[in-house]
């Protein structure tokens, strides 16, 4: 019973490490800025909804790390260090450190609303903050311009993007344990 218990949570994560590395290819460039629109923050969101902090943690450090030994997993299929500690670097960063965040602040049981407020309150703002804070610090940007090309042309799909993982996490929590 254990073992089976097991294979199925290290089978959940492994299915998100691979959605997140699937969503890295489903892009919109964007001619103004190197951050493409992307669907990695929707999944992003889901391992903070389906997984225990730990776990959601383990996750996105994997996909990281799959990126840094050289897997084109990151966005539009790039991979390494020059990307992890290039200008677009610390959005990735911050994938790590939302999905942990959502996870702890989702709460016990299930509810969309709290769900899309963790989402939108804490998980996207500290994506946005660890990108922009990369973004200038490798490319000497003023402020109002890194905010300008890395933040708000953003916004308005990544609330749509949390509030569509919150109601997706709702139907896949409902019909079996990722966990």
């Amino acid at each position: 019973m254990q073992d089976s218990v097991r294979t199925r949570s290290l089978t959940g994560m492994a299915l998100l490490v691979a959605l997140n590395c699937i969503s890295a290819y489903i892009i919109i460039p964007l001619p103004f800025t190197e951050s493409p629109l992307a669907l990695q923050t929707l999944v992003v969101n889901l391992v903070g909804f389906l997984l225990p902090t730990k776990k959601a943690g383990t996750v996105m450090a994997v996909y990281i790390l799959l990126g840094l030994i050289g897997i084109p997993v990151f966005t539009g299929g790039t991979a390494g260090f020059g990307k992890m500690f290039g200008p677009t670097g610390g959005y990735i960063w911050g994938f790590l450190v939302a999905a942990v965040l959502i996870s702890y602040f989702k709460g016990k049981q299930y509810h969309f609303k709290r769900y899309g407020a963790v989402s939108i309150g804490i998980g996207i703002p500290v994506i946005y903050i660890m990108g922009a804070v990369q973004l200038q610090a490798v490319t000497h940007m003023p402020w109002i311009h890194v905010v300008a090309i890395g933040v708000l042309p953003f916004i308005p799909l990544d609330i749509v993007k949390c509030l569509a993982a919150a109601g997706i996490a709702g139907a896949v929590k409902r019909r079996m344990t990722v966990s």
